[in-house]
């Protein structure tokens, strides 16, 4: 890894202000002073120090978001805001990526890493992770609705759903739910009611197998995962495999 990449991964800051430290001949590696950020350096065996401190290696980076509507879950977009827009510098140096998507519309939790392998475990249909959903539904939901949900329900392009679990919290003409589904389709939690003669006014996405959204952050915000969080997610045992 190039020794510039290596201190803006390690929090120094951006690569601009990575390039005046070294300027400034405050690093060390392996007790030779270098001012060369395009050397490259081994992350895992080499001691590199800045002004006598030394650094400490971070391959991957963890976030929780409470994602606004009107912004993308994407990487970077021509036209639109992404979610990696609204990380701080030192952060987005990490190169995170959004684990899945919630629609530009809908709000919450939504985890962003460069940990592909965890990612990929979180994301694979076939390890069937449940995610779960605060929804304003236009329309009275009833306990039929709740029994054809547990049954999966037929998409308007035909797609049975798999099983999912629909708890009324509110019935009315409008109506507050939460549903757990273990799958991923485009719009699927809005295809699901339409499939019913319902529409979602409102969206929250707020739990993503063990993971909780975090009520305290506000829309937009975002926090690092607690160690306990990260173990939570890498250990967790997934239904159905």
């Amino acid at each position: 890894m190039r020794l510039d990449k290596f201190l803006a991964n390690a929090g120094l800051g951006s690569r601009k202000e990575v390039k005046k430290v070294l300027k400034d001949g405050v690093v060390v590696v392996n007790n030779q002073l270098t001012k060369d950020g395009k050397i490259h350096i081994n992350p895992k065996s080499d001691e590199i120090t800045v002004r006598g401190e030394k650094i400490i290696y971070r391959e991957f980076i963890y976030l929780m978001m409470n994602k606004p509507p009107g912004v993308i879950s994407a990487t970077e977009d021509v036209n639109e805001e992404t979610v990696v827009d609204l990380l701080k510098i030192e952060d987005a140096i990490m190169e995170p990526f959004p684990v899945g998507r919630l629609d530009k519309d809908t709000e919450g939790l939504l985890l962003l890493t460069n940990d592909g392998k965890l990612a990929h475990r979180l994301l694979s249909p076939k390890n069937h992770v449940p995610k779960t959903y605060f929804a304003v539904i236009q329309g009275e939901v009833t306990e039929k609705d709740v029994e054809a949900f547990r049954n999966g329900v037929i998409l308007e392009d035909g797609y049975h759903t798999k099983p999912g679990i629909l708890k009324i919290l509110k019935s009315g003409l409008r109506s507050d739910i939460e549903l757990t589904i273990t799958e991923g389709k485009f719009h699927q939690v809005k295809r699901m009611f339409e499939a019913v003669d319902k529409k979602v006014i409102y969206l929250k996405r707020i739990e993503m197998g063990p993971l909780q959204l975090d009520e305290s952050l506000e829309l937009g915000d975002y926090r690092e995962l607690s160690n306990e969080e990260v173990q939570l997610l890498t250990t967790y045992e997934i239904k159905g495999k």
